[in-house]
Parts: C-alpha cells; structure tokens; sequence
C-alpha cells in the first residue's frame, strides 16, 4: 500500500502539470459523444497517470481509457479508478476548480484516494493504512519528494454539526432535486451553500468545511471514487440513495446511482 500511494501521489502531481502546460494557452474544446467537454490536457494527463500506474501491474479505469466490457472486470479484485482531469467545465471556464482524481479499489470499495488541485497546488490523500487522510500544498518548483509530502502533510478532518448546516453543491450541476432537497433541511434549519466544482466537494466534507453533499444528478465513478476513498478514511461514507449502502466501484454499469455525503 505505501508504494501504491506514493505511484498514486507522484502520478497525480504530474498529471496536474500536464494539465497546466495546457491551461496556460489558448486550448481547443471538444465535445464527446455524451456532450461532455474534452481537451488535450485530459488526454496528455492520463498518458502521465497511464504510464505511473501501470508499473503496479493493477488494472487501470479512467474516463479517458477504452473501457474493457464488464465480463471482464468482473475478475478484478482490485483496480485503478482515475478521471485524470476532473471538472473539465471548470477547466474550459478557467476558474481553478478542477482536479486530478486516483483512487485504489479493492473488492468493489475505495481504499487509498488522491485528489491534486493543479491551480492551487494543493493535493489530498488518505494515509498508507487508510483511516485517515491529508492534505498539502506542493511546490512544484522543487523535486517532488513523495515520502517529504507525507510526512509534512496536515491531517484533516470533518465538521462537527454546530451553526448553519453548510451544503456543498456543484458550480455546473445544482439541479431542481438538489435545491428541493436543500429547500427541505431550510425548514428545520439555517443553511448556507457552499459552491465548488468537481471533486473539490469532497475534500471540503472531508477537511470541515461543509456539512452535507447531495448529489442527486449523474456521475461516473472515476469522479467519485478517490473523493469517496478520502471521506472515508476520515469516518464519512458516500450514501448511494437507492441502497442505503456505501457507493459500489467497478459494477458492470459504471454510473453512479444518486448519492449523499453527510458528515
């Protein structure tokens, strides 16, 4: 697990300046089949991450992969579930808040998770034995130093419930559901909404600065799975709305269900 995480680590903080050799030109967008935006920097990202994580010989999912068909993932025991970059709306509209997401999963569940914020050099991971997580703003001008990073890291952790119930919510999806259920929790309670994009509600649940994530709009399990990994590790499950029961990784349909972080 500790050379899992350092891969991980070391992959993710490459990948993210791949991302910003593009950020800083005038880049092209695409869009793909599912209307979604696409750019070089996803793809020169996953090559960087690609080429980390296959030296762990685990097999790899990532949004910018050709996905193998699930007779045989079924197999797996453990795999790789990254989005190499997370928040491409946010990326196009050049706010900062997008990220590169790694996470391990073992037995359909998230154990180490990484997540790097490019822009503000800030990266989040779980620790070796996965019951705890970190955060720490890397200065990309020096070696990376995996081992420095870890031991240098603050350790996070969530809020307690006390004042206005913060909610995190999407800068690109706040749907009708979302605000109904936010409009629900009004009645009882004062609320105040925390705005963030891709997987940066996460880490916000996990490092107290927010409440409660509702995600009642699509996902793919690469955007949720090293968030997942770092909530956990901290004492918070991500709750499918369906089952009751923590989100499952590497199912034949890789969408995720509905689902709500509450710390």
């Amino acid at each position: 697990m500790k050379s899992f995480l350092h891969t991980a680590i070391q992959a993710a903080i490459d990948g993210g300046k791949a991302i910003m050799e593009v950020y800083e030109t005038d880049f092209d967008v695409m869009i793909k089949d599912d209307a979604s935006p696409l750019t070089i920097a996803d793809k020169n990202a996953n090559a960087v991450i690609n080429e980390y994580l296959e030296t762990t010989h685990v097999p790899i999912i990532s949004e910018e992969n050709t996905q193998l068909d699930y007779s045989e993932r079924k197999e797996w025991t453990s795999c790789w579930m990254v989005d190499p970059l997370d928040g491409t709306k946010e990326f196009v509209k050049r706010n900062g808040e997008f990220t590169v997401n790694i996470a391990l999963i073992e037995g359909g569940k998230p154990t180490l998770g990484v997540i790097y914020i490019p822009v503000t050099k800030m990266l989040y991971f779980t620790s070796e034995d996965v019951t705890s997580s970190y955060k720490f703003e890397v200065d990309v001008e020096k070696e990376i130093v995996v081992q420095e990073i870890i031991e240098n890291a603050v350790q996070i952790f969530p809020s307690e419930k006390s004042g206005p119930i913060k909610i995190v919510g999407s800068r690109s999806h706040l749907n009708e559901e979302t605000k109904n259920f936010i409009s629900t929790i009004e009645k009882e309670y004062t609320v105040d909404i925390v705005s963030r994009g891709s997987s940066l509600k996460f880490c916000v649940i996990a490092e107290g600065g927010a409440h409660i994530y509702p995600r009642f709009a699509p996902t793919m399990e690469w955007d949720t799975a090293a968030g997942h990994a770092i909530c956990k590790a901290v004492g918070v499950e991500v709750i499918d709305q369906e089952t009751q029961k923590p989100l499952q990784y590497n199912k034949e349909n890789l969408l995720n269900p509905y689902f709500l972080v509450n710390c």
